[in-house]
């Protein structure tokens, strides 16, 4: 039935579980998450529960079936034939999966962090092999060791993976535009993986679940935009020139600033003679001539974003798992019926559910 489905949907998620941690090799048993629940619940709120990693709380959701749409089982992958026929449901072919847990960074530790992403990417390749090619991954490398992430980016390559996450602000304590990541860059380039900047952070934060919302705007969603903002602005895809670049989840309302800024920026730079490189010239579509792909909330402002950026470069998705202002289930019927009503063109429909997420991640 799926393949009657021309929808990919590029941006959902996975709720780690205790079997995620089913990988962590015996010698890194004291590196593994355990979920832990207040000693002295408060009856007056809702339930909460935590991962304990490396001896810090980060906050493990309990979400509703009816308020995020999802069934437990297919939100944690502990039965890959529910969420199938869910996407059959959606009218899905294909899913392109994120991790919830590793969004922002949960250890400030490299040992830590190397054990925990190398047994969520073995995980997550398992469960996602026995959905024979419909539910693909995003890799998640250990920031820390580089040469430990240029190993994962290899096995996700050969087990299913089809991008790998980065974040936009400091991570391992360095910013995205850092040589650092050179190598890394550079792998996922001769590896045909994209770097997804999505919406998190690489700052590790140890914020209680009820304070989450005090800086969540500069916290979560603008790290994304500030990386590719600084990939521009620094040259780093002339250096990758078959590299792909992602901002998922942050909407693309900021595209047009971003436009702006960089182009008020660059001329004064280039008046004052400060830091200036006369032979930097911004493209008329700075994002196509450098490979970036945006994901799109589906009742944006997409006529004006598209002064900006082309159709040829814009995603959506779901956010499956999640219930969020980001939740978008039948994003596909609601971009349908702007291209009905004439307020977009139906080739960008058409290029967003299907064409550019299967260039932008290779599929």
């Amino acid at each position: 039935m799926a393949e009657q489905f021309r929808v990919i949907d590029s941006d959902t998620h996975v709720d780690e579980t205790d079997d995620t941690w089913d990988f962590i090799l015996p010698e890194d048993e004291a590196y593994k998450p355990t979920t832990q629940y207040p000693s002295n619940p408060d009856p007056n709120r809702p339930p909460v529960r935590y991962w304990l990693v490396n001896g810090n709380r980060k906050h493990r959701r309990i979400r509703d079936d009816g308020k995020s749409g999802t069934p437990l089982e297919a939100r944690e992958l502990l039965d890959v034939q529910t969420r199938l026929r869910h996407m059959d449901e959606l009218g899905t072919q294909t899913q392109v999966i994120y991790p919830s847990l590793f969004l922002v960074e949960p250890s400030d530790s490299a040992e830590t962090e190397l054990a925990i992403t190398r047994s969520y990417n073995r995980w997550l390749a398992d469960r996602c092999a026995q959905s024979h090619g419909r539910l693909r991954w995003i890799c998640v490398p250990p920031a820390r060791n580089i040469e430990a992430a240029l190993e994962e980016l290899r096995f996700a390559k050969n087990n299913g993976a089809c991008g790998v996450l980065k974040k936009g602000d400091l991570e391992a304590d360095k910013w995205s535009v850092d040589p650092y990541f050179f190598p890394l860059y550079e792998e996922a380039e001769r590896l045909d993986m994209p770097i997804c900047f999505h919406l998190g952070s690489g700052t590790p934060d140890f914020t209680p679940a009820r304070e989450l919302s005090y800086g969540a705007f500069i916290k979560l969603r603008m790290p994304a935009i500030h990386g590719i903002y600084s990939l521009i602005l620094h040259r780093v895809p002339d250096k990758f020139p078959k590299l792909r670049f992602g901002c998922i989840e942050s909407g693309v309302s900021w595209v047009p600033f971003v436009d702006y800024d960089l182009r008020r920026r660059l001329a004064r730079s280039q008046e004052s003679n400060i830091g200036s490189d006369p032979s930097f010239e911004l493209p008329d579509d700075i994002f196509k001539a450098n490979r970036i792909y945006v994901t799109v909330q589906v009742d944006e402002d997409l006529p004006y974003a598209l002064r900006y950026i082309s159709e040829d470069n814009l995603l959506a998705g779901s956010d499956y798992t999640h219930q969020d202002q980001s939740k978008e289930l039948e994003f596909q019927k609601l971009l349908q019926q702007r291209a009905d009503d004439g307020d977009i063109p139906q080739s960008t429909v058409d290029k967003i559910l299907y064409d550019n997420p299967r260039a932008f991640y290779g599929l």
